[in-house]
């Protein structure tokens, strides 16, 4: 018990050695500096004094810590002259740091707002010194900036969910615009040329189901202008009733060339209803509408909303789930490239057609990485259905860039087997809400890997995506909320998208839509 006793002491005054010397560097090297010092040299919580271009906006933030805890000390010691003092250096030194983040953004008056707070630390020290007090206040100081930083980091995750949420209000403009010259057209020129490629197995078919014209028109742009042969290519577009008009408006004034494009109507196919769709009569039911629409769901910053992203309107919407239906959807085609319309293509994505699959319904390229992105991080393994079926250490892959086989997806009853799991989640116990999940349960076993390179991912999220691996893949994807048609997108990678968009159209500069 004595040495334990002993051994507490000594930790208690190695403590409160160590704040007294930092609390003195604080004082003393602000003192000692003059207006012809050089200024960058200097960093009080540093041994080294290598010249850095932050070093002087970094003492001043230090400084004005110290005199904060200064301040609460003058107070309990009614020391009013010093606290008047320290109030108004703290803030000269907070209007000159302002949003400074380098030396270089300081106005030339910040080395005389150093030396003067120098000295008034100085005079505290001498007056208020009280190691303990001062230990205890900074203690408090680093809970409270702890607590504002989470604070900050879930109002920043509620806003970039809610900005991913929102359409830009030039691509809604485009949207109207065309779709009022689509109205304008005859009868007979609302079609597209080469309706009998659509199902000719002997061409190349991809699916894309998109409610937005300029993310589609990106998707479709970059795929043909990198097809050797465009005239081998088809594209099939699905859309809600809300964009059907202006889908085709934009591709029977912008044809993408040789390659062939159909748009079509989700609300037209009829056999997508709630009697077969467990996602449809999820939707309808009391419980789900409650789930998404209940007037007191926390959908404010102070609220807090944790679950936000899971409230996403994409997950209302059956273009999302409409990639269980390929051969529903395409009943005449063998084999189809499921394409996202927040990605871009670089290469030629003909190959894909000529992989072999060994039986698998769907070519992917795989996501996980030590711990990272495997069936535990999706599915809940805690419930018995999940955790008799699947192994939580099984690799997960990427929606986003697809090669499907809808012969072999027939023969395995592929629609079936995503009908039962959906209906054992209608309570949402086995998944949250999304169509990678059901995805990764749906096509278990099922999924051949790709090569990483035909699909690269993380432009939407990932601001550390490896350039070397960005311009060597076949298509990137900015899956996350950072989509290259939003303001918050990462300006490092939206060139890749934006090179890829008719900024010269009259549409999108009537509707201000710019780089």
């Amino acid at each position: 018990m004595e040495r334990k006793v002993k051994r507490l002491r000594e930790l208690t005054q190695k403590d409160d050695t160590t704040a007294a010397r930092l609390e003195q560097v604080v004082a003393e090297r602000s003192k000692n500096i003059g207006s012809g010092s050089v200024l960058s040299k200097y960093s009080i919580w540093r041994r080294d004094h290598d010249e850095n271009s932050d070093s002087l906006v970094r003492l001043m933030r230090d400084q004005l810590i110290m005199a904060r805890v200064y301040v609460n000390m003058a107070q309990s010691h009614n020391q009013v002259h010093i606290l008047h003092q320290l109030r108004a250096r703290i803030r000269d030194s907070q209007r000159s740091l302002g949003e400074a983040t380098t030396d270089a953004e300081l106005p030339r008056s910040a080395s005389e707002r150093v030396k003067a707070m120098g000295q008034i630390l100085s005079v505290a020290r001498e007056q208020l010194y009280d190691c303990a007090g001062i230990t205890k206040k900074l203690r408090a100081m680093l809970q409270f900036s702890e607590e504002q930083a989470r604070v900050l980091k879930k109002q920043s995750t509620f806003l970039s969910q809610l900005a991913a949420k929102t359409l830009p209000k030039g691509i809604h403009c485009l949207s109207m615009k065309l779709t009022i010259d689509y109205y304008k057209l005859a009868e007979s020129d609302r079609n597209f040329p080469g309706g009998e490629k659509l199902e000719d197995n002997r061409l190349f078919h991809y699916a894309l189901f998109s409610d937005n014209v300029l993310a589609a028109s990106v998707v479709v742009n970059s795929t043909v202008c990198n097809a050797k042969d465009p005239s081998m290519h088809v594209f099939h577009l699905v859309t809600d009733k809300l964009n059907y008009a202006a889908m085709k408006m934009w591709f029977l004034a912008n044809p993408p060339g040789k390659a062939t494009i159909d748009v079509q109507n989700i609300d037209d196919f009829t056999w997508l209803n709630s009697s077969y769709c467990p996602v449809l009569r999820q939707l309808e039911s009391a419980a789900m509408k409650e789930y998404y629409f209940k007037a007191d769901h926390p959908t404010t910053i102070a609220a807090g909303s944790s679950n936000l992203k899971y409230r996403n309107p994409k997950y209302l919407s059956m273009l999302n789930h409409l990639r269980f239906y390929l051969p529903e959807v395409y009943p005449k085609l063998d084999k189809i490239l499921f394409l996202d319309d927040d990605i871009v293509v670089q290469k030629d994505l003909t190959p894909l057609w000529t992989v072999d699959l060994h039986g698998k319904v769907n070519g992917a390229v795989e996501t996980c990485g030590h711990s990272f992105h495997r069936f535990d991080k999706y599915l809940n393994f805690s419930n018995p259905h999940i955790k008799r079926n699947f192994d939580p250490r099984a690799c997960g892959w990427a929606y986003g860039m697809n090669v499907f086989d809808l012969q072999q997806w027939k023969r395995k009853d592929i629609t079936g087997i995503y009908h039962k799991w959906q209906d054992m989640n209608e309570d949402r116990v086995l998944w949250k809400l999304g169509t990678l999940p059901p995805g990764l349960i749906t096509f278990y076993n099922l999924t051949y890997p790709l090569q990483k390179s035909w699909h690269v991912l993380g432009l939407g999220y990932n601001p550390s995506v490896d350039r070397g691996e960005i311009e060597g893949a076949a298509v990137i994807h900015y899956n996350g909320n950072m989509k290259p048609w939003l303001e918050l997108a990462m300006s490092k990678y939206k060139h890749y998208w934006t090179r890829h968009v008719k900024y010269d159209h009259p549409f999108l500069q009537q509707c201000n839509i710019s780089p």
